[in-house]
C-alpha cells in the first residue's frame, strides 16, 4: 500500500505514498547541503583572505584528497609553488612552516568541495534507488548535482588565472566563482522549501509584495557579485573611511581608466564605490517594502521582519570591516553575512509568492 499511485490526472502520474513521506526527510537533506556550502563560503573567504588559494597548483579531483604525509611529499608541494609568480614575487624567502598555513587553508576548501558532493550524491543514489524521489523532483536534483560538478571545474578555472602572468586570481573568474556558489546555495534551499512547505510545482503568485520581494532578492545576488569584484580586487583597502571617501560623497578617479566600463570590474575606487551604493539602496528598498507589508499574511510579515533585520546586520558588518581595514574574522563573517541575507530574502520571498 505504501507504493499506491494517489489520483492525479492519470494512473501514473502523480507521487506515491511513499514520494509523499519523504519529502520531508529530503528537505532537511537539502537544507544540510545547503548549510555545507554556506561553511564553504566561509573557507572560501579565508582562503582568499589568507592569500591561500594558489597554495595547490594542481588539480587532483581523486588523489588531491590525500594531503601531503611526509617531509618529502611537503618539500615537492613547497618547490611546485616555488614555480608560480606569487611565491617569485611575493613569498619569495616563505619558510616551509609558512608554506603549509596557506597550503592547509586551500586543502580544506578543496576538500570541503568533495565532502558536500558526496554528501549530496550518496543520499540522492539513496533516495533514486528506493523509490523516493517524485518525477518532477528528479531533474531538480539532478541539475544541483551538474551545478555542483560545474563549481568544482570553475573553481580550478579561477585557480589557472593565477598560475603563470598574474599573482593573484582573476577578479572575473573569482566573481563566477562565488556568484555561481550563492546560485547553488539559493536553487537547493528553494526547492527545500517548496519539499516542506508542500508546494512544489505550484506556480508563484506575483502579486505586488512578491515582485518587489523578487527585486529586492535580485537585487541582494547582484551586491554579491559586486562583494566579489571588491574581493578580487581587494577593493575594501582603497578607502577605509566611512561615509565618505576621499573626503567626499563621490570621490575622485571613478572613471580614471579606458575604456570607461572597465572602471566597473577593474578600478579599486569604483568597484568599492559601488558596493557602497548599492547597500544603501537595498537598505532604502528594504525599509520600503516593509512599510507595504503592512496588510500581509503575518509569515509574510515577519519573514520581512527578519530579512530587514539581516540587511540593516549585514551593513554594520560591512562597514566595521571597511574601518578596520578588512582584518580576516571579519571579513570571513561578512561574507558569510552576505549568505545569510540572500537566504533570508528567498524565505520571505517563497512566503509570498507560494502560499
Amino acid at each position: 500500500m505504501s507504493d499506491a499511485v494517489l489520483p492525479h490526472n492519470g494512473p501514473h502520474s502523480g507521487p506515491t505514498a511513499r514520494q509523499i513521506a519523504a519529502r520531508r526527510p529530503i528537505a532537511y537533506w537539502l537544507f544540510t547541503v545547503a548549510a555545507l556550502i554556506f561553511c564553504m563560503v566561509i573557507v572560501g573567504g579565508a582562503t582568499r583572505l589568507t592569500e591561500s588559494g594558489l597554495s595547490i597548483t594542481e588539480w587532483k579531483p581523486v588523489m588531491g584528497a590525500i594531503p601531503p604525509l611526509s617531509e618529502e611529499h611537503w618539500l615537492e608541494e613547497f618547490e611546485k609553488y616555488r614555480q608560480i609568480p606569487e611565491y617569485q614575487l611575493v613569498n619569495k624567502g616563505m619558510s616551509l612552516a609558512e608554506f603549509q598555513y596557506i597550503y592547509w587553508w586551500e586543502w580544506g576548501h578543496r576538500f570541503l568541495g568533495r565532502f558536500i558532493g558526496f554528501a549530496f550524491f550518496v543520499p540522492f543514489v539513496f533516495f533514486l534507488v528506493t523509490k523516493r524521489v517524485e518525477r518532477q523532483l528528479v531533474p531538480k536534483l539532478a541539475a544541483m548535482f551538474v551545478l555542483g560538478g560545474l563549481q568544482g571545474a570553475l573553481g580550478w578555472y579561477m585557480v589557472m588565472s593565477g598560475l603563470v602572468d598574474r599573482v593573484d586570481v582573476s577578479q572575473y573568474r573569482l566573481t563566477a566563482h562565488l556568484g555561481l556558489a550563492f546560485v547553488i546555495a539559493a536553487y537547493i534551499f528553494w526547492v527545500a522549501l517548496d519539499l516542506l512547505r508542500g508546494t512544489l510545482g505550484q506556480a508563484l503568485a506575483w502579486t505586488g509584495p512578491t515582485k518587489r520581494a523578487a527585486v529586492l532578492t535580485g537585487a541582494i545576488f547582484f551586491q554579491v557579485l559586486l562583494g566579489g569584484f571588491v574581493a578580487g580586487l581587494r577593493a575594501g583597502h582603497a578607502y577605509n573611511t566611512w561615509p565618505l571617501m576621499d573626503d567626499r560623497i563621490i570621490p575622485r578617479g571613478l572613471f580614471d581608466l579606458s575604456p570607461w566600463w572597465v572602471n566597473f570590474f577593474e578600478n579599486h575606487i569604483t568597484v568599492q564605490f559601488d558596493h557602497r551604493m548599492v547597500a544603501y539602496a537595498i537598505t532604502a528598498f528594504a525599509l520600503y517594502h516593509l512599510f507595504t507589508l503592512k496588510n500581509a499574511p503575518r509569515a509574510v510579515k515577519l519573514s520581512g521582519h527578519l530579512l530587514m533585520a539581516a540587511i540593516l546586520l549585514q551593513v554594520v558588518l560591512g562597514i566595521w570591516t571597511l574601518l578596520a581595514i578588512v582584518p580576516i574574522p571579519l571579513g570571513v563573517i561578512h561574507q558569510g553575512g552576505a549568505m545569510l541575507v540572500l537566504g533570508a530574502a528567498l524565505l520571505h520571498l517563497h512566503l509570498s509568492a507560494r502560499r
